[in-house]
């Protein structure tokens, strides 16, 4: 909560920050409801209105429960973002998959679909027909977490709809696209603020190697 501060810009308004699972969500939720808060549900999931105060900025913090997976990201990206959030920040746990300790905090520079496959019909791995496939954090926010974390690792992070659990698969991973971290969601978000041209940002905490996603 205390950094939050730090991503506000001269006319920021709404600030959004989205949690998958309820472990991640709960200690959020907790501190905020200790002062201002106002509580309503969306996709059945609470969200949570608040206010962050800058030195001489305000904006409205809107936490959302959005739920594990890319449809759930997905959906609640566009919530946050119909809602009016000008941009979206996310944290959680995700798998290491090269380059990262358990417990390490890491930030997400690129994003992709490592389950999409279409590689029968001639397409590159995890490549979308017409469309950018692989997705980027927004710049400014990450010098941001850079000014408050330093020296946090930067890399990149692949997401699915499955764990990665075999050592095969997480070698083709950090082969292929040099990914750092597995999760179920960032990509999703990712994807939804780009095509909607909300900046996005992601913080992970390594949960270990392999096994977990």
């Amino acid at each position: 909560m205390i950094l939050l501060p730090f991503f506000l810009g001269d006319d920021m308004k709404k600030i959004g920050i989205l949690v998958a699972d309820d472990e991640e969500f709960s200690p959020l939720a907790g501190i905020i409801r200790q002062g201002e808060c106002r509580e309503q549900t969306v996709l059945s999931r609470p969200l949570l209105h608040f206010p962050i105060r800058g030195d001489k900025q305000k904006a409205e913090g809107m936490a959302l429960l959005c739920g594990i997976g890319k449809v759930n990201a997905a959906a609640g990206a566009m919530a946050l973002i119909d809602s009016g959030c000008e941009m979206v920040l996310n944290y959680g746990l995700s798998g290491g998959i090269s380059g990262i300790a358990r417990g390490e905090i890491c930030l997400c520079d690129r994003f992709l679909e490592h389950d999409f496959d279409l590689t029968a019909l001639g397409y590159g791995p995890c490549e979308k027909p017409g469309q950018p496939y692989i997705y980027t954090a927004d710049e400014s926010l990450c010098e941001i977490v850079k000014d408050i974390l330093p020296g946090v690792k930067t890399g990149t992070a692949v997401t699915g709809d499955r764990f990665v659990s075999d050592p095969r698969t997480r070698d083709f991973l950090k082969n292929t696209f040099n990914a750092m971290s597995c999760d179920m969601e960032t990509a999703a978000m990712a994807s939804v603020c780009a095509f909607s041209g909300v900046p996005f940002v992601a913080i992970g905490s390594s949960r270990g190697k392999l096994n977990v996603n």
